[in-house]
């Protein structure tokens, strides 16, 4: 009786362990390292992508080999993937990984704007794998910047839409569709355009759109810092007289030509709303998003009785500015003898 009694503890005694070795075994396989992302990928989930198809693709990705997921899924009640992009580290738990994508917490995607000249410019950004990692791509954007219909919800137009792109860093969603991008740029401007520089704006008898266009045309003619200020004041007494702004980067941008060295009579021809030598007034929308600086300066323009500007003939980034047109010539006579010699220099060196 004694013997049949040991040989039952110490069976039970072995099932037991073997019970402990296998669930220790599980253990690991869940709450052990158990995923493999070495070059520390992202893991993308798109929008209606299924429970099925996020284990297809973390297997495809050769993150994990699936054993386990479904398990760990269930005990997590894991059912409804939430799209997003997610950072996964390697040597991450099964139990971690699902519980990061159950809870939803992806990594947002940075858009920083600096400059962008035009709608299809920024769009061009957008998509997998380019420089703002999105699952909206560049047709999507484009396609919402160029819809006025979509825009009347933003109170703007496809002239005005890139009014509202102010120069921030955004961090969004890699998921979000166009519009709930531009959604993020709605929300800088409204919170830019404060009570103090709606005043401004209007004591210039401009609105946010105007000034945000004017600062635009300033941000293409100089990069000097002191100069925005008086090229600024500049375009004002020239919008106050009734003058044609007759500025360049707004004929460079009416034909789409960002890279001309020099504007010249012909290029003055261009149709365009935006080509200010053609048309008087303030162009329909910005040429560029310009940065704080520029915007700043109009709404803080000197009052000057400058009417004409032109670029130093030092080529040091400055301005000279005049008061009348004959000044104005002869300053403008010096850049462009400059300009000449430096162009033909620079052709000599070119030639063997």
């Amino acid at each position: 009786m004694f013997i049949l009694f040991a040989m039952k503890k110490r069976i039970l005694f072995a099932i037991f362990l073997i019970l402990i070795i296998i669930a220790g075994f599980f253990a690991w396989k869940i709450f052990g390292p158990g995923v493999a992302n070495p070059q520390s990928k992202y893991f993308y989930i798109h929008t209606g992508d299924d429970l099925a198809t996020v284990k297809e693709n973390l297997i495809l990705e050769k993150m994990i080999s699936g054993n386990q997921f479904d398990l760990v899924s269930k005990i997590l009640k894991y059912k409804n993937p939430k799209p997003g992009r997610y950072t996964v580290k390697d040597g991450t738990s099964l139990f971690k990984l699902v519980r990061l994508l159950r809870s939803g917490n992806q990594s947002l995607v940075k858009v920083v704007i600096i400059k962008e000249r035009t709608p299809e410019g920024l769009a061009s950004k957008f998509g997998m794998g380019k420089k703002f990692d999105c699952e909206c791509d560049s047709a999507d954007i484009a396609g919402f910047l160029t819809d006025n219909e979509a825009l009347k919800a933003f109170s703007a137009d496809t002239n005005t839409a890139m009014a509202q792109v102010m120069p921030y860093t955004y961090e969004i969603k890699w998921n979000s569709t166009a519009k709930e991008v531009f959604q993020h740029f709605n929300t800088a401007f409204k919170k830019f355009w404060n009570d103090e520089r709606k005043a401004k704006a209007d004591s210039l008898q401009l609105t946010p759109y105007k000034v945000i266009t004017l600062a635009s045309i300033v941000e293409e003619e100089t990069n000097d810092k002191s100069d925005k200020l008086n090229v600024a004041s500049t375009y004002l007494n020239r919008v106050r007289t009734g003058m044609k702004l007759q500025a360049d980067p707004t004929v460079k941008f009416a034909m789409k030509n960002f890279g001309l060295k020099r504007v010249t009579g012909a290029h003055l021809k261009t149709d365009s709303k935006y080509n200010t030598y053609m048309y008087a007034g303030i162009p329909p929308g910005p040429i560029c998003t310009p940065s704080i600086n520029s915007i700043e300066a109009v709404l803080n323009a000197p009052q000057t009785d400058y009417l004409y500007f032109v670029a130093s003939s030092k080529f040091d980034g400055s301005s000279v500015f005049t008061t009348n047109y004959s000044d104005h010539l002869k300053y403008a006579r010096e850049y462009q003898r400059e300009l000449t010699r430096r162009m033909d220099s620079a052709r000599k060196a070119r030639t063997p």
